[in-house]
């Protein structure tokens, strides 16, 4: 729990769906039928019945096969992050990634070393014209891209959904310069209305495609039960990267028989509430905040990207809502060089709706106090400044 009373900071689900009960019941039924095997190590591939239930998953979102036997068990998405970039790359070796991506894959590739290659974000996700320059300056330069790294559902801090004719774009562009995708899909289930794209791994079976996929979003992060999808060659090279001798098998396990019906009918528990918050935030941020930012309404996930007026001082931003018991994101923290600029995101998911109630007005105040001057905001230039398409 934490200790800021309006923590808008940290990225978690509801802790008010978390299903106790549940998973108390099913923890039960494993001891008793699986209790003997939790003496054993689970291999690199991990539980069988949990990555059974990954693939049921994925082929009721995808609508395609999906092989068990292709799925390895990770502590977490960051793991698969992590393992998936030391199997591709070796330090000093460029990787290709939104201009603005999540904190942990940013700080993961920092200490690998890698040269990280930003790309501008529009509605669509990453821009593709963006993409195809990189590569091309790169091959110019004598190098190639080891790899495209790219949240394209409900990215990460925007929550922009990448259509599905990018993607296949996406895939062309990506094999025609023999660079592997790897797709970050942790917040897919988190899905508030609209169309759902489908996953790039659905859209190609090709060897390259690489799939990243959590638990901690649509359950609970304490899990740290993620996976990867990846089909031979590229999976062998990935498990001959693993020294770990596999992940956690009895939280394996639970979830597995806790999710045997499928994550469906669990989702229709966790999201209304989920889009109810959302649906607030926006709300008071267009209340409160309206005439001095622009936001985006994310159709999934569990964020929402604010751009600020150029005329806040950023540092005095923090300190004011510290000060008056608010955290938040800035901007610096997801952009790929770290560099400094006029975005906050606002993570809504665990919050109640009351703290939210409260909350937003609070952070409307500070950003009016942080202010340099008392001019007319442009807000054609914040769109543009943007690249996105946002709410006020």
């Amino acid at each position: 729990m934490s200790s800021v009373p309006y923590d808008f900071g940290t990225g978690r689900s509801d802790p008010a769906t978390f299903p106790v009960e549940g998973l108390k019941a099913a923890a039960a039924r494993v001891l008793e039928r699986e209790g003997q095997s939790f003496s054993d190590y689970p291999g690199k591939l991990g539980h069988p019945g949990f990555r059974q239930a990954m693939a049921a998953r994925e082929v009721e979102r995808e609508g395609v096969a999906v092989n068990p036997e292709h799925l390895v068990i990770t502590n977490g998405s960051m793991q698969a992050v992590t393992l998936t970039a030391e199997t591709l790359t070796e330090p000093g070796d460029a990787v290709l990634l939104e201009e603005y991506s999540y904190p942990g894959t940013l700080s993961a590739y920092r200490s690998l070393k890698l040269d990280l290659v930003g790309i501008p974000l529009d509605e669509g996700g990453m821009r593709l014209d963006a993409v195809e320059d990189a590569l091309t300056r790169l091959l110019a330069a004598g190098r190639t891209a080891k790899f495209i790294y790219a949240i394209s559902t409900y990215q990460n801090p925007t929550g922009f959904v990448m259509p599905k004719q990018r993607r296949l774009e996406l895939i062309r562009l990506a094999r025609r310069f023999g660079v592997p995708v790897i797709e970050d899909n942790c917040y897919g289930d988190v899905h508030y209305e609209g169309p759902v794209q489908p996953a790039m791994y659905a859209l190609d079976d090709g060897p390259d495609q690489i799939y990243l996929c959590s638990l901690s979003k649509i359950l609970a992060p304490g899990f740290r039960l993620g996976y990867i999808h990846a089909r031979p060659p590229m999976l062998d090279r990935i498990l001959a990267r693993r020294h770990d001798a596999g992940g956690n098998s009895f939280a394996a396990a639970v979830v597995a028989e806790f999710y045997r019906n499928g994550i469906a009918k669990h989702a229709a528990v966790t999201t209304p509430g989920l889009r109810r918050k959302r649906n607030l935030t926006c709300q008071r941020l267009a209340e409160t905040a309206a005439d001095l930012s622009v936001w985006s309404k994310p159709v999934g996930g569990l964020f929402i990207w604010v751009r600020l007026p150029d005329d806040v001082d950023r540092a005095r931003l923090v300190a004011l809502a510290h000060s008056r018991g608010l955290s938040y994101l800035p901007g610096e923290a997801f952009h790929y060089q770290g560099a400094d600029a006029p975005y906050l995101r606002l993570a809504f998911g665990h919050l109640t709706e009351a703290q939210i109630d409260e909350g937003v007005p609070i952070l409307a105040r500070c950003i009016r106090e942080a202010r340099t001057s008392n001019a007319a905001i442009d807000f054609e230039s914040l769109f543009q400044r943007c690249e996105l398409q946002l709410d006020r």
